[in-house]
């Protein structure tokens, strides 16, 4: 089901940050939204799903589905492992969760705390569980940002692999990121 987004406002204070925004998501199609920063694209992701109500305008196709995020922030319990962070939202098993931290190169220290690792490393413990989760949309807000240009090139590629088939949004400043996807572009304005 296509997700149809109709007039939607919302503004903080007096600073109109989406002004009668329409648009139409794809079912089963990754687009990605870009925009100068403070234009609303992190605010368009937090209406879609549900963690902020717009002030006018409707969301429909979002309804009974399931969605699994990358949020700007990696949000993870900080004392536990990898594999405890991932499995916790998850319901994965170990097995599952650390042939997948392989793949996205955590496999030697998936039972330290989070704590000790990375900013980059971190970064794909969250990615992970989002890709881990069971989802009919996945939605990614600034997904690849602190990780080196190696690092993002693989990590792309999983997500890109994992996600084939799917209704992903995700929202970046790199134009090479939007283009690496494959994506569908819109710009916020």
């Amino acid at each position: 089901m296509d997700i149809i987004v109709k007039n939607l406002c919302k503004s903080y204070d007096r600073n109109q940050v989406l002004d009668h925004f329409s648009c139409t998501f794809r079912e089963k199609k990754m687009t990605c939204i870009m925009g100068k920063s403070g234009i609303g694209k992190s605010t368009l992701l937090s209406i879609l799903m549900g963690l902020e109500k717009a002030d006018e305008g409707t969301v429909s196709g979002m309804e009974h589905q399931k969605i699994s995020a990358i949020f700007q922030e990696n949000r993870l319990f900080e004392n536990l492992d990898a594999v405890t962070n991932i499995h916790i939202t998850t319901g994965k098993t170990k097995e599952e969760i650390t042939g997948f931290l392989k793949e996205m190169e955590l496999d030697d220290v998936a039972g330290k705390p989070v704590s000790e690792y990375s900013g980059g490393m971190k970064r794909r413990v969250a990615i992970a569980r989002a890709l881990l989760a069971e989802y009919d949309i996945l939605i990614m807000d600034e997904p690849l940002q602190g990780l080196d240009a190696e690092t993002k090139e693989k990590v792309a590629t999983v997500i890109k692999t994992q996600t084939a088939g799917k209704t992903v949004l995700f929202v970046t400043h790199d134009e090479k990121e939007a283009e690496f996807f494959e994506a569908e572009c819109m710009e916020l304005v």
